[in-house]
């Protein structure tokens, strides 16, 4: 289940693309001229546009800056109304830039644009996109950008959605006006693995939603999670492609819409990996899931979970879980009282964990992965603390200081580099001109 809803939008006659450019497209004068250029051109072709910008280059990096320049805990609704301003200028300078080719554009603030969330501020989520202002004006031929990343909450606040909270915008939008998503970026598409640990990962040209939400659940940040899953949820086709060349990308789409079924599309990696570990909890039916309880209060998200049982009732537990880094501190004051209720000995955690995970929808087909995967860690002196599996997806969490040897170690094994497959069609994947909705 998701937890978007999208107002219906009347059937538009012209095929529509939401267009994302991130904060590296629009990072100067050039580029965002650039953006506006292909924004244009896209409109030329017959296309009906929206456009979602992110705020320019290091822009949010310097407004949390600020903050944190005048309070040591700047206060999250503050914190919103503040990171909000960097997409409305990339929009509005944009819209100059386009206004000035020839074309009529109009920049829209998250809430002018109807995106609602909830109240859950610097993280909220999508709840409804009311897309009539924004149809309205393409009925009219303008070009509408829209600041991503933010909306309006239930209680009129503004609120800004989070990491990826860009993706999720553009993928939302798409949703709500049956139109494509093309997600603008620095890289080509989605590789293998990451070309800056594996110099001849190669370009995929798609992948299946299923596939694409493993990779980004287990690392991989050309397309962020939330984004996937509302894609995959409303049908909304996504094209990952680069801000710089004009090049075919990597297209997300349905099983049925892909062709290929590789035993292992992928290899992704995170480093941002924290593990929290408690000793001596008690063996008692609802522990595991007050301590579980109390993460999701504080807004935690847990990936990995083991417990280990003890060999009689009566006697205590121990459980250990992964994190995300930047969680950590969120974490441990959430924990804490549960200590003195709940009688844990101890709360040990280690910020210096990594993850790694092979991907691939042809894993439900064939056995041995799992056993190839753990030897050749094994041969490669690489020790694995912890293991996730799912029907196209074996992670394990080893040392941060391992991370890159693992992933050039499992990319080699199962040759997934460029030279050991078919050639790319040049063609890539094409979309009709009307899309069949």
């Amino acid at each position: 289940m998701t937890d978007l809803s999208i107002a219906a939008a009347p059937e538009a006659a012209a095929y529509t693309v939401v267009m994302k450019f991130g904060g590296t497209s629009v990072a100067d004068a050039e580029r965002v001229r650039r953006a506006a250029e292909r924004i244009v051109a896209a409109k030329e072709a017959g296309s009906r546009v929206v456009a979602v910008l992110s705020a320019r280059g290091k822009t949010t990096d310097d407004l949390v800056a600020m903050a944190y320049e005048v309070s040591a805990r700047p206060d999250p609704r503050e914190m919103d109304m503040l990171l909000s301003t960097g997409e409305r200028i990339s929009c509005a300078l944009t819209a100059m830039v386009i206004n000035d080719l020839g074309h009529e554009a109009i920049s829209l603030t998250g809430s002018q644009a109807g995106i609602v969330t909830d109240t859950s501020h610097t993280k909220a989520r999508i709840l409804d996109v009311r897309a009539g202002r924004i149809d309205a004006a393409l009925s009219d031929g303008k070009i509408v950008l829209v600041a991503g990343f933010q909306g309006v909450s239930t209680a009129a606040d503004v609120t800004t959605l989070g990491r990826g909270g860009l993706d999720t915008t553009a993928v939302a939008l798409a949703a709500a006006l049956g139109g494509d998503c093309e997600i603008y970026t620095d890289v080509a598409g989605v590789f293998s693995a990451d070309p800056r640990i594996v110099p001849d990962a190669r370009k995929l040209t798609q992948a299946s939603f299923e596939e694409m939400l493993e990779m980004s659940a287990s690392g991989a940040r050309v397309l962020q999670l939330r984004s996937v899953e509302y894609a995959r949820n409303h049908g909304v086709r996504i094209h990952c492609r680069s801000s710089f060349e004009d090049r075919p990308g990597t297209w997300v789409l349905t099983e049925e819409e892909t062709m290929e079924r590789p035993l292992v599309t992928a290899v992704t990696h995170s480093t941002d990996e924290a593990r929290v570990t408690l000793t001596g909890l008690p063996d008692e039916p609802g522990v595991a899931g007050r301590v579980m309880t109390a993460l999701a209060e504080a807004n935690v998200n847990v990936d990995m979970i083991i417990q280990n049982e003890p060999e009689s009732m009566g006697r205590e537990a121990d459980m250990s879980f992964t994190v995300p880094r930047d969680d950590l501190t969120p974490a441990r004051e959430a924990l804490a009282p549960l200590r003195a209720e709940l009688g844990i000995a101890d709360v040990a955690t280690d910020a210096r964990m990594g993850k790694v995970s092979l991907v691939g929808a042809g894993m439900r087909s064939y056995p041995g992965v799992a056993a190839k995967t753990f030897s050749v860690l094994g041969d490669a002196g690489i020790n694995i603390e912890m293991i996730s599996t799912s029907p196209i997806k074996i992670s394990v969490v080893v040392r941060e200081d391992d991370v890159p040897k693992a992933v050039l170690e499992l990319h080699t094994a199962f040759g997934l580099g460029a030279d050991a497959v078919r050639p790319e069609d040049p063609r890539g994947v094409h979309r009709p001109t009307v899309p069949s909705r």
